[in-house]
Order: structure tokens, then C-alpha cells, then sequence
């Protein structure tokens, strides 16, 4: 393991933490003109909970009806309602991206596809770099990139990673969202951290579009992410 992903493990926890986690349970707030775009309501104090080892993970509500859970189970997602009871469920959902209707309107299947797998790359982040089925070159001081296995529900196929050389926390984390489109270049900046139990955690995340240089743009607000609550079990 290269120096800056040994120091960012410790920054947000350690190897110890990370190698034992088996749940995340978060509350969160998200809006941004990605929602917009697509038709989507805007997260408000919604719950998520998903499994460190593996891409599963649950987000109530994931849509306008706060009893129906959106969730991830690799490539798949089903809607549950408040008992449990699967109401609709999507096979290997990203073979349905980007095309047709999706350029203009995402349903909640869709929806439960996006959200659930971007939350579970950023949250499991420390744990990313320990796996040994993601390639992580460092291609300067402070700058990883992630070459993912397609078993692994993401953004896009290569991303990368800016640290803090002193702090080893997250600065930049820069990819495209294909299944928006092959041109949704983005820069997720973490703008604040808080202190969890024997852990730091991003709090608050602002995405906008990336400049040919790499810069992330004033404008627009793509996802504004504020994490209310974040615990690791």
C-alpha cells in the first residue's frame, strides 16, 4: 500500500477500524441540479444503512413515499416498502443507463441504482483502498487513482483521488458519472469533516462540473451533500 492511502486509512480511522466495519448507518440531506434534471425529489433527512464488505445498501425514503426504501445489491435494486415486502425490483440496472427516457426522467428504481452506489463509494472510501480488487496507482504526492473492477458499482471505470499531504483527508475526489452521461465530468470537494466515534467522516460535499484542467467549477451546484449523522457499526 502506497504512503498517501496508508495515511488517508488513518486519518479516517485507521486499518483497524475499517477492517472490522460491518455496517454504516448515516442520515443525510442532498439537492442539486442532478435531481433537478432527472425529476427526482431532493433527499431530506434520509436514512441510509449499508454493508462495508459488500455494495448492499438501503435509503429511506428514495423517493416521494417516505414508507418505500430504494435498494442496492450489487448491479441490482428493488423497492421495499415498511414491512419488507419487495413491491419492484430492476436486474443488472445499469445496462438501462443512459438512454431513452433517462436522459430527462429517472423513476425511483433508477434513483435507488444512483444514489445507493454513490453513497457507498464515498462512505466505504477508507475501506476502498484496502481492497485488493481495485487497482490504486499514485500518480503524485497526494493523488491516488482507482481502477475499479466492473463487480463494483461506480461512478466510472478510472478515478482519482486528491489528499492532504500533511492531513491525509479527502480534498478532491474527481470522476465521470456515465450513467448520466460520458461528458458528466464532476469534482466531489468535501467542504467540512466532523469527528465520529474514534473516526472523521466528511460532512458536508458540494459537486460541481471539473474544467479541463482538473479545477472544480464555481457552477452549477450538481449535489450538495450534508451528512447529519454517521456511525460505523
Amino acid at each position: 500500500m502506497n504512503q498517501t492511502a496508508e495515511k488517508a486509512i488513518a486519518a479516517y480511522g485507521g486499518k483497524g477500524l475499517w477492517k472490522n466495519a460491518k455496517t454504516i448507518e448515516a442520515e443525510v440531506s442532498v439537492h442539486g441540479w442532478a435531481f433537478t434534471l432527472k425529476g427526482r425529489p431532493f433527499f431530506k433527512h434520509a436514512k441510509i444503512k449499508m454493508e462495508v464488505a459488500r455494495p448492499i445498501s438501503r435509503l429511506t425514503p428514495i423517493g416521494r413515499n417516505p414508507q418505500i426504501s430504494g435498494v442496492l445489491d450489487g448491479h441490482d435494486v428493488h423497492l421495499e416498502d415498511a414491512n419488507g415486502r419487495v413491491i419492484e425490483e430492476r436486474k443488472n440496472t445499469r445496462s438501462y443507463f443512459p438512454g431513452g427516457r433517462r436522459l430527462f426522467y429517472w423513476d425511483d428504481l433508477d434513483m435507488s441504482y444512483f444514489a445507493n452506489y454513490a453513497f457507498w463509494n464515498y462512505f466505504t472510501l477508507p475501506a476502498l483502498l484496502m481492497r485488493e480488487e481495485i487497482n490504486w496507482t499514485e500518480i503524485e504526492p497526494g493523488w491516488l487513482e482507482a481502477t475499479f473492477p466492473d463487480s463494483i458499482p461506480t461512478h466510472n471505470k478510472v478515478q482519482r483521488f486528491r489528499f492532504d499531504l500533511e492531513t491525509g483527508l479527502l480534498l478532491q475526489h474527481d470522476y465521470t458519472a456515465d450513467i448520466i452521461s460520458k461528458l458528466a465530468t464532476a469534482a466531489n470537494v468535501p467542504l467540512e469533516h466532523r469527528q465520529g466515534s474514534g473516526f472523521t467522516y466528511p460532512s458536508r460535499r458540494l459537486v460541481t462540473p471539473r474544467s479541463p484542467s482538473g479545477k472544480p467549477l464555481p457552477a452549477p451546484t450538481l449535489i450538495d451533500i450534508t451528512v447529519h449523522d454517521f456511525q460505523i457499526k
